[in-house]
């Protein structure tokens, strides 16, 4: 568990099911996901695959124990890892996603991690440009490489990939 100023950064649990509902439902907020908005039963499902994980935290508020959203951070080749978010749009803009992806940040580096990576579609750019406030590079432009959806003909719709990379030595000197 980490603790900032106004967030608990945790492990999900039995009681965050209909606050992760709220965002997970949402068309809005998982416009950019591989998945589409779920119901109450795909999202109790995802709880349980999110409880089991060490990947997914989740962003409680401290003042009222409400989950707005999660961060995953996986473990990836060569002492780095992805992070990627996921917020309650009811949440958007208030300075929450950057205060707990600078938490987890600092403490990936503190235990060691070397680099952190991150993808986003070009068209995501409130994620893209919070990556750059927190220090991320865009190292990579990958033009139409991965497809979710496909469209009413069965055709998959390609879309593009920024990368984003940022190095414990480069975070340093920012700091």
């Amino acid at each position: 568990m980490i603790e900032t100023d106004r967030l608990i950064l945790r492990r999900f649990s039995e009681k965050d099911l209909l606050d992760l509902f709220e965002y997970l439902s949402d068309p809005e907020v998982v416009k950019f996901e591989p998945y589409r908005p779920m119901t109450l039963d795909e999202v109790r499902e995802e709880l349980s695959r999110r409880i089991a994980s060490d990947e997914i935290i989740a962003v409680e508020l401290k003042s009222s124990g409400k989950v707005i959203g999660n961060i995953y951070l996986g473990k990836r080749e060569n002492n780095a890892l992805e992070i990627g978010f996921v917020f309650n749009k009811d949440y958007w803009k208030q300075g929450y996603a950057r205060e707990s992806c600078e938490a987890l940040i600092r403490e990936a580096f503190s235990i060691g991690i070397d680099r952190i990576i991150a993808y986003c579609d070009p068209e995501n750019q409130n994620s893209w440009k919070l990556l750059e406030r927190l220090g991320f590079t865009r190292t990579a432009h990958l033009e139409k490489n991965v497809f979710f959806w496909e469209d009413s003909n069965g055709q998959p719709i390609w879309k593009d990939t920024y990368i984003y990379s940022l190095e414990q030595l480069n975070r340093e000197t920012q700091l």
